[in-house]
This record gives structure tokens, C-alpha cells and sequence, in this order.
């Protein structure tokens, strides 16, 4: 049999979606997480697939689940029907439009539960926070109504990023620079960063340059990301942000990171929307 594109033997596995060998074979062996296939030699082959399942897992057990219902998630993984994603975000919208605090809830535990973190920030709760956002400037809404949904989201995020800085993978450390009080994104970044394996440091909003180069001496971090909507906030430490390039590798991403802008910061831009951002950063980090 020939093998699969992108087929590797255990180890190489092992080392490229950041779990040990003998984890893999206990996930494979008690809840048939992965099917390999066997080379001319007989040796055991492992696939995308395979590594899709294993990042659906661990993401699955970095959410609360057991392994057992973690396994189960990461195998019978399905992409959810045609429109209903975009009712979730209309039923989430509306509850923030009536401050209704128990169907903000509602909406959020049944599709977490259903389909993951990872679709639920991404079809979910980002779009409804971009669409609150666009309604308020346009008058449609209150300022309460975006404080509202910002602040029960952002609490529930925080729970799921409890104890984050554990364990012995690569650690990240996240901001967002002077004059950007926006940190709901890099939240859920930091969330899905350490589904991928990565310990966080989370010094939040409105960061000064100073305390992140503290936190930065202190604990050695394998990489930074700064997040902003503003490119005006970052270009202001340009400076002070290119000294810090030159000691750990910098990342930046949100609305407002460019690709001229990383260039003058002598940064990586970080692109597309969270989960991609999350995915890209390990082989981004692994390259630099």
C-alpha cells in the first residue's frame, strides 16, 4: 500500500502535533482516536486526519471533557448543519439586545457542548461582538448593550482560561500595547494557543512597554503577540517594540496589524481570524 501525502511514523507524529508517543498510543488503543495506516515495511502510518483528530481532542480536553468524551468529539466530528451557526448568533444578538444574561448563557453551553471552542468563537461569539459593535456606531444600540456583552463574555472566557500557564510546552506571552483596551480577541486567541499545547501569560489590555520587557526578562517566553485595532498604538512604541524583536520573537494580529507595520516592528503578522491565527503560530514560532 502506498502511504498517504503527509503520512509519518510515530515519532515524527508525536513531534509535529505536540503529544508524546506513548499518549498516542493509549488515545488510539483505549478510544480509537487514530487509524493508521501500514507502509510496504509494516510500519505504522499517520496521517492529517490523524493529526486533525488529535487537535480536536486535545482542544476537547482543553474545554473540560473527559478523555473518553473528548475522544468521541474528536472522531465523530462533523461540520454543523446549514444555518445553525447564524441562528446561534442571531439568538445570542438578540439576548444582548434584551440584557437577557441567562440566555447569553443558554446559547453559549449548548454550542460549546455541541460543536467545540473553536467554531463557537469563530461563527459565534466574534461575529455577534463585531456585529454589537457596528450597531452601536450606528446608533442602533447602547453603549450598555456592547459593556453588557463584552463583560459576560469575557468572564466566560476567563474561566476557560483557567490555569492556562500549566504544564511544559512553549510559553506565550500576550498583550495588547498602551491605548488598546480591546482584549476580548486576544483572550480567545490565548485560549485556543493553549489548546495547541502552549503555556500563557495573559497581562491583558492597555500593557505598558515597560512591564511587558519585565515580564518578558523574567520569563523567557518562546514568543509575544500583541493585539490591536489601532495601528497608531503600536506605531507609537515602534521603537521600543523592534529592541524587543531582537530578543524574543514578536507577533502581531487584530485589524490593526499590517504587513508594512510588521516590517517596521521587525514582527511577524499573524493573519486571519483566531483559529487560524492560533494554528499558524506553533510553525511560525518553530521557523523563527
Amino acid at each position: 500500500m502506498e502511504p498517504q501525502q503527509g503520512a509519518h511514523r510515530i515519532g515524527e507524529f508525536a513531534r509535529r502535533v505536540g503529544v508524546s508517543p506513548e499518549l498516542l498510543r493509549a488515545w488510539e488503543r483505549r478510544y480509537g482516536l487514530l487509524s493508521p495506516k501500514r507502509s510496504a515495511g509494516g510500519f505504522r502510518l499517520y496521517t492529517d486526519e490523524d493529526a486533525a483528530r488529535v487537535n480536536r481532542m486535545r482542544r476537547a480536553l482543553a474545554e473540560g471533557l473527559s478523555a473518553a468524551e473528548a475522544a468521541r468529539v474528536a472522531v465523530e466530528h462533523q461540520r454543523p448543519p446549514d444555518g445553525l451557526l447564524e441562528h446561534a448568533a442571531q439568538r445570542l444578538y438578540a439576548a444582548i439586545e434584551s440584557y437577557d444574561e441567562a440566555a447569553v448563557h443558554a446559547v453559549l453551553d449548548e454550542h460549546l457542548a455541541a460543536f467545540g471552542l473553536e467554531t463557537l468563537l469563530r461563527e459565534v461569539i466574534m461575529p455577534t461582538l463585531v456585529r454589537i459593535g457596528a450597531a452601536w456606531q450606528r446608533g442602533e444600540l447602547e453603549i450598555g448593550h456592547e459593556h453588557f456583552a463584552s463583560n459576560l463574555i469575557r468572564g466566560r472566557l476567563l474561566a476557560l482560561a483557567r490555569l492556562w500557564g500549566r504544564g511544559d510546552g512553549p510559553l506565550a506571552l500576550l498583550a495588547c500595547p498602551p491605548g488598546e483596551s480591546h482584549d476580548i480577541n486576544l483572550l480567545a486567541f490565548g485560549i485556543l494557543l493553549r489548546s495547541h499545547g502552549w503555556r500563557i501569560i495573559f497581562l491583558g489590555a492597555n500593557t505598558p512597554i515597560s512591564t511587558l520587557k519585565q515580564t518578558t526578562d523574567t520569563t523567557r517566553p518562546a514568543a509575544i503577540v500583541l493585539t490591536t485595532f489601532d495601528p497608531t498604538v503600536l506605531e507609537a512604541q515602534s521603537a521600543a517594540l523592534r529592541s524587543l524583536a531582537h530578543t524574543v520573537p514578536l507577533y502581531i494580529a487584530g485589524p490593526g496589524a499590517t504587513h508594512p507595520l510588521a516590517t517596521t516592528l521587525h514582527a511577524h503578522l499573524l493573519e486571519g481570524d483566531l483559529v487560524t491565527a492560533a494554528r499558524e503560530l506553533p510553525a511560525r514560532s518553530r521557523e523563527a
